[in-house]
């Protein structure tokens, strides 16, 4: 091949040995061009042909995700495959980058065999030669890694890598059929493994592949992807999820293994055989996302407004640091009321998110978002220090401290020094425990009832006063209270909104209450909304509530000049 005849490569990366490193990968192949930053690249772009191009996401001026957006809206670029190239804990940005067009991705360090690997496979794919390449990667590969093993060893199903390499012969050779691939994991695994043993937990997975490989039959693939994380290849004429899921119900419940053990799933229906099936299985994975720790919703299917829901976290969590960096997350507080001396006696602590964009955002909008990807504890931490900031406001003002609640998420839970740094905070604004109060929810008790039984004795032992919220939402709530002890019960608003309509909701408030007084536990009642709610309350004995009622949430300094105007 003549020197004018070979093809372009232009590497993007801000480090010059990074650019190097690639260089020397394929300088016997391609004509390499380089460039520092995304705006360079475009100039480069601009005046020669390039064929493919490796993108380095992080960068200064213009970064790779901002190129990757100006290539793929412009006709003149859309045509060239990108390569990304990213460290090996950016799961997220890479799924965004695939999502914006690019072609694959490589991973930090490199690794020689799989880079040329991915680069000659898109360059494959881009000049359509599939069986040309699948034969030629399948060489490599042999010859790279001596052999594939293609099953996993406890369960005897495909591993992963097979799984990828004949799923996508399969949808190739099978053009006219519509195949389905479907992503399944077991909730709370890990839970099981410490409550259990390591038999038990492999003896629940092979149970599970016998299953999966009944219902893939001859027309479909099943797999184990790690550990408690299976896949499906199905045509969508044979895929029944509500029968998949009841039949791996009815299986688990034959393990006569005491705790539930809940599989959740999620779909994506294969509208283009060219799309990698890592991509397929990412898609698949993150519809899984929506549903998983729902008990009513097992399975959903990837679709364009769940993608559009994906960007809209992607962006959530670019802007997440630079929130708090900006001081734009705030507390507001919503007051718990006593109706018969009708003054304030406490009030909860509620986290809000001044957006420059979306404006003042509720908790709904990103909690959970941040849950998933750990960023809750530093805002969990900033919110129990606002809170201790407007306990000594209280008493710089003169007034008698009004407790504050805190909420802790189920992931704080889990951190060793919790305990410590909220003694910590305490000693730091000269607090006494019982002014902050720590709110937990049931699903923290779910995900390891042994850990919050330890930090609610250390809380407790503390001088915390502990409060159980949204106490009635799960399916396990009276088993709870027979294990754990905490001083004030706020009694899901659930509860209260038939009072008025249904005597049998009468009955079980009562019944509720009465429950609560005899194990000497405190209540709240949340969602309280009418007067006639108010006057029920009082008749049973519950005369501390929460809601729009009597007040909505509201700033640190609204709730200042209420707690002033009580004096």
């Amino acid at each position: 091949m003549k020197m004018t005849d070979r093809r372009v490569m232009l590497i993007v990366d801000d480090v010059e040995i990074n650019r190097a490193i690639l260089s020397q990968f394929f300088q016997n192949e391609y004509e390499i061009l380089e460039a520092s930053d995304g705006q360079e690249a475009l100039d480069i772009l601009e005046s020669r042909k390039v064929d493919i191009l490796l993108l380095d996401l992080m960068m200064p001026v213009m970064d790779g995700m901002e190129l990757l957006g100006v290539l793929h809206k412009n006709p003149r670029f859309s045509h060239v495959p990108v390569i990304v190239t990213t460290s090996q804990d950016v799961v997220r940005s890479e799924v965004q980058a695939l999502e914006n067009g690019a072609a694959d991705y490589i991973t930090k360090p490199y690794n020689p065999i799989v880079v040329k690997l991915r680069v000659r496979n898109v360059m494959a794919r881009q000049e359509n030669e599939w069986r040309k390449v699948r034969q030629q990667a399948q060489a490599e590969k042999i010859s790279a890694m001596q052999s594939i093993i293609e099953t996993d060893r406890l369960t005897g199903l495909y591993n992963h890598q097979t799984m990828l390499e004949k799923t996508a012969k399969l949808v190739q050779e099978n053009r006219s059929v519509k195949y389905c691939i479907v992503y399944l994991d077991i909730n709370c695994f890990k839970v099981i493994n410490e409550l259990f043993n390591m038999e038990t937990g492999d003896m629940i997975l092979k149970t599970a592949a016998a299953y999966f490989k009944t219902v893939a039959g001859k027309r479909g693939l099943a797999a184990r992807l790690s550990a408690d994380k299976f896949a499906l290849c199905l045509p969508e004429d044979s895929l029944d999820m509500e029968l998949i899921i009841q039949g791996l119900d009815a299986v688990m419940r034959s393990l006569a293994v005491y705790r539930s053990i809940m599989f959740y799933a999620g779909v994506f229906l294969v509208d283009n055989v060219y799309l990698s099936v890592n991509k397929m299985l990412d898609r698949a994975h993150m519809a899984m996302n929506t549903v998983k720790g729902n008990y009513n919703k097992r399975f959903a299917y990837y679709d364009e407004q769940l993608r559009t829901s994906l960007m809209e976290e992607q962006m959530l969590v670019r802007d997440m640091e630079g929130a708090m960096d900006n001081n734009n997350f705030c507390i507001y507080l919503q007051p718990i009321y006593d109706t018969i001396k009708n003054k304030i006696v406490s009030a909860e602590t509620l986290i809000r998110w001044h957006h420059p964009q979306k404006g003042l955002m509720s908790p709904g909008k990103f909690i959970q978002v941040f849950e998933k990807n750990g960023f809750v504890t530093r805002l969990d931490r900033f919110a129990w220090g606002a809170a201790c900031r407007f306990l000594s406001r209280q008493r710089d003002n003169g007034l008698s401290v009004v407790p504050i609640s805190v909420n802790v998420s189920r992931i704080n839970m889990y951190d060793q020094s919790f305990v410590d740094y909220m003694q910590s905070l305490l000693a730091k604004y000269d607090l006494e425990p019982w002014m902050l109060r720590v709110e937990i929810t049931e699903s923290a008790y779910m995900d390891n009832p042994s850990q919050l039984i330890r930090v609610l004795k250390k809380l407790r032992n503390g001088g915390f006063t502990v409060l159980m919220d949204d106490f009635g939402s799960g399916y396990s709530s009276l088993n709870i209270l027979k294990d754990l002890t905490v001083d004030v019960l706020k009694l899901d608003m659930k509860f209260i909104q038939d009072v008025e309509t249904s005597n049998r909701a009468v009955v079980i408030m009562k019944s509720v209450a009465k429950m609560a007084k005899d194990l000497g536990i405190d209540v709240v009642v949340e969602g309280v909304e009418t007067e006639k709610q108010v006057e029920f309350l009082q008749s049973i004995g519950c005369n501390v509530v929460q809601g729009y009622y009597y007040a909505k949430p509201m700033s640190t300094d609204e709730c200042l000049e209420k707690l002033v105007a009580e004096m």
